[in-house]
């Protein structure tokens, strides 16, 4: 029993450890155009690159936002600035981590919304230059802004939820 609880602290700790720290790792999947997984002390943790928001999958951009970020950072060494931890993700009841991320020298992060991949995700965002690359995006009409009348992916979620709970 007192070596359950032990190993259970340990693991607990070592979850906790990577909140707030900067460490480098490999990437070896990217979920969508926001998410990427790491490879960290032989364990898979899954990151969301904060401050922006990528159109969901199966929303007009979607694919094309995970290609990119997968270009950017899919097979190489990504240093990982965690700045948090977001809620539990629906599908592996695992908590993510908040981070910005640099592949190749390249700040992703604000790399996808200057390529028009991504939103700055009003709610979150406290880097307020994110939102001079988003309007030099949609003034370029790069990306998701070539869409005459794009959405984004927080409203599209939500106009999803309310149709489905309609049916």
């Amino acid at each position: 029993m007192l070596r359950q609880f032990l190993v259970g602290l340990v693991a607990l700790c070592s979850v906790g450890a990577i909140a707030a720290e900067t460490f480098s790792a490999p990437v070896v999947g990217v979920s969508d155009g926001d998410t990427v997984t790491v490879l960290h002390d032989r364990q898979q943790i899954r990151v969301r690159l904060s401050e922006i928001d990528a159109p969901e999958k199966n929303q007009p951009f979607g694919q094309r936002s995970k290609q990119s970020l997968s270009e950017l950072c899919f097979g190489v060494e990504a240093k990982i600035h965690v700045i948090g931890q977001a809620k539990k993700y629906a599908v592996t009841d695992t908590p993510r981590q908040v981070a910005r991320v640099e592949c190749k020298g390249i700040d992703v992060n604000a790399e996808q919304v200057r390529r028009g991949m991504a939103w700055v995700y009003d709610q979150y965002v406290t880097d307020r230059s994110f939102y001079v690359l988003q309007d030099e995006a949609r003034y370029s009409r790069r990306g998701l802004w070539m869409d005459e009348d794009p959405v984004a992916p927080w409203m599209w979620r939500r106009d999803r939820r309310h149709s489905s709970a309609r049916k």
